[in-house]
């Protein structure tokens, strides 16, 4: 065998084996042409339904498996991305890491502080990662916005304007159902709650939250967070599940203010624009095209493979796992019995 015949060998041995538990449409239409990009190998794809399972991986060319059992018992596994309903995040999460699986769990990842520091904890003494998916992050476009804000393009940062909505869709929808741990707060508030911790310093504290309820589904349709830290930055996140299409935030400092226009889910081919306000002039900035799902990914590889990247993960997911069960926490009294 020559070194070119090799080549392929020594290529899949570098690159670790991935699944995915569940064949939701996120991981279907973003997540799938991502790993196809990213450093990971496509191993499998897992539904209770062998149909279903079979139908994504012929699109994937990798292995169907039916359950989610099934999946975690190959060894040419090494991590999974779970995609399922938030309900069942932490169940399977657990079933991941103690089957040896790095683990990459679709947003929000848990719904308790508690239940985020049994998982990390379970995670760190087997040598694993789990990792919670705030795809927006990986977009070029914060980046941006975090290197203005530290060249004094706005002065001191003074508050923070996080607004994520999306119109009504069926409601027979997961994202209506309380039971799967549906609602507004965490099928779209966590975002701008996520993104406003990149600007917000330690002691974050939850001044009031609200929750406005659909009495037929049971569930939050609405809703309002206002943080403030220790500095005494405030931070306003609105959101909703019906509402015209918003997605973006602001931040407003001491000599200026910069809005991002396309926050959380702009398309793999899109260039959003941010809007720097100083004084009596407007500067727009054009950020790159990005797919933000095939950075999640690469990062996610990046970690499983090192180490010493791991820590900064299970921070954020813990992070936000406390703050966002502290705006729940506001909401206890006025929700329906």
């Amino acid at each position: 065998m020559n070194i070119e015949d090799l080549t392929p060998v020594l290529e899949s041995e570098q690159r670790a084996g991935i699944g995915i538990i569940g064949c939701a449409d996120i991981a279907v239409r973003r997540a799938l042409p991502a790993i196809e990009e990213s450093p990971f190998r496509l191993v499998a794809v897992a539904s209770r339904s062998r149909e279903k399972a079979e139908g994504v991986a012929a699109r994937a060319g990798c292995k169907a498996v039916a359950g989610y059992e099934r999946l975690l018992e190959l060894p040419d596994i090494d991590a999974v991305y779970i995609p399922l309903p938030n309900s069942e995040h932490a169940r399977w999460a657990r079933r991941a890491l103690e089957a040896g699986k790095h683990v990459l769990l679709e947003k929000p990842a848990v719904p308790r502080e508690d239940s985020a520091r049994s998982l990390i904890a379970l995670a760190e003494e087997l040598g694993l990662l789990v990792m919670e998916n705030f795809a927006f992050l990986r977009h070029p476009q914060h980046e941006q916005a975090r290197s203005l804000l530290a060249d004094g393009a706005i002065g001191e940062l003074r508050s923070y304007n996080g607004v994520f909505g999306i119109p009504p869709t069926d409601p027979a929808g997961i994202k209506y159902q309380a039971d799967l741990g549906g609602g507004a707060l965490w099928e779209v508030g966590c975002y701008p709650v996520r993104a406003a911790q990149e600007y917000l310093g330690p002691r974050t504290q939850v001044l009031g939250a609200d929750l406005t309820f659909d009495p037929q589904r049971g569930v939050d349709v609405s809703g309002v967070a206002l943080l403030r830290d220790g500095a005494g930055v405030t931070a306003n996140c609105s959101f909703g599940l019906s509402h015209s299409y918003r997605s973006t935030y602001d931040l407003w400092g001491s000599e200026g203010r910069l809005v991002l226009e396309w926050a959380f889910t702009p398309s793999p081919s899109a260039r959003p624009v941010l809007r720097l306000q100083q004084r009596d002039r407007e500067t727009r900035i054009t950020a790159p095209a990005s797919d933000q799902f095939l950075g999640v990914f690469t990062a996610f590889h990046d970690a499983v493979r090192d180490p010493g990247l791991r820590a900064a993960h299970h921070h954020e997911l813990l992070r936000q796992a406390a703050l966002m069960a502290r705006i729940r926490e506001h909401t206890l009294g006025r929700e329906p019995g």
